[in-house]
């Protein structure tokens, strides 16, 4: 029988060769929580760290209580911790940057781009995550955490970098169609040179994107690290993220179960509370399941329910040591 794994994430913090971790789960089970104590405890070993909500429900700020915006701001007490929140939609505004700059230009480049791009699913939802990864990029910051979306918009979120790889060699391979009756059309209002830069961007986009394709996929560089609570509905969706992740070569192997119930005992070992005792039951028949299904291949970190919100640089700090202690009370 294999040993059981360690029931912390220090196997997360102390791995250097990490870019991208991904917090992720069912709405509702502490995701946010999670992930900005996850940072804390990088940032204690990592140059500079960033955490980015792509949750539309940005919890972020809630959690630091200090506002952050869709640029990388410095989270008070901290020297080398940023934090941003990012919308996960977008209209076709996800395609700034491809486009002609020329007013005259625009209105025939900017419709026959969205006309092709629009018949290609995802296209604006991936143009703008390849703009944060690009932004992401150019700060230079050793290790992102994504605080994400329910499970639904975050396999979608995993999905863009492939969704956008394989759009854009869609609109690249149609060049050699239309291109030449565009180019002629084009030399009678003097589009050529736009038309031609917005094909480079296009073409450096694309690389972009492979890239960041070839990183999602490799275990060395991201790691998905997923959230739930010892509850049926939690636990289904999790096995059905982690079945996901499988299909999409993305590595996972750490589950948090948080918002566990650790009641007071009466001398004889009885809990006091009625409610407590029957909340306890039916967290212990769950997380007996979690243990059968996944603790020979998944560290499982275990929190506990507190008495108060964690909020604040300090609190969050404080609770982050359980992440790595692996400590449940």
């Amino acid at each position: 029988m294999t040993d059981t794994l360690e029931a912390s994430l220090k196997n997360v913090v102390e791995q250097e060769t990490l870019k991208w971790i991904f917090v992720g789960g069912k709405g509702g089970v502490g995701k946010t929580t999670c992930s900005c104590s996850l940072a804390i405890q990088l940032a204690k070993v990592r140059s500079r760290v960033l955490i980015i909500s792509t949750d539309p429900a940005h919890n972020i700020s809630d959690a630091f209580n200090q506002k952050f915006t869709k640029e990388p701001t410095l989270v008070d007490g901290f020297q080398n911790l940023f934090a941003m929140e990012v919308e996960g939609q977008v209209t076709n505004e996800g395609l700034t940057g491809l486009e002609p700059d020329n007013q005259d230009v625009m209105s025939v480049g900017k419709a026959m781009l969205s006309q092709i791009a629009g018949g290609l699913p995802g296209i604006d939802e991936a143009a703008s995550f390849a703009q944060m990864i690009k932004l992401v990029q150019s700060m230079d910051f050793d290790v992102v955490v994504f605080d994400t979306a329910p499970t639904g918009h975050t396999l979608r979120l995993l999905q863009f970098p492939s969704t956008l790889e394989s759009t854009l060699g869609k609109l690249l391979s149609m060049e050699s169609s239309f291109m030449p009756m565009i180019k002629q059309m084009g030399s009678l209002i003097g589009m050529n040179a736009n038309l031609e830069e917005t094909t480079s961007k296009l073409r450096e986009t694309l690389e972009t994107v492979r890239e960041i394709n070839k990183q999602f996929k490799n275990p060395e560089v991201t790691t998905f690290v997923c959230v739930c609570i010892a509850e049926f509905l939690s636990m289904y969706e999790t096995e059905r993220l982690i079945q996901a992740l499988i299909k999409q070569d993305i590595d996972t192997r750490n589950i948090i179960v948080n918002q566990l119930l650790y009641p007071d005992m009466k001398e004889g070992g009885e809990i006091e509370c009625k409610k407590c005792n029957a909340r306890f039951k039916v967290q212990s028949k769950y997380l007996s399941q979690i243990d059968d299904l996944y603790e020979e291949d998944f560290h499982i970190t275990k929190l506990p329910l507190l008495e108060s919100e964690v909020r604040g640089g300090e609190l969050l700090a404080k609770f982050s040591e359980r992440l790595v202690k692996g400590g449940q009370k």
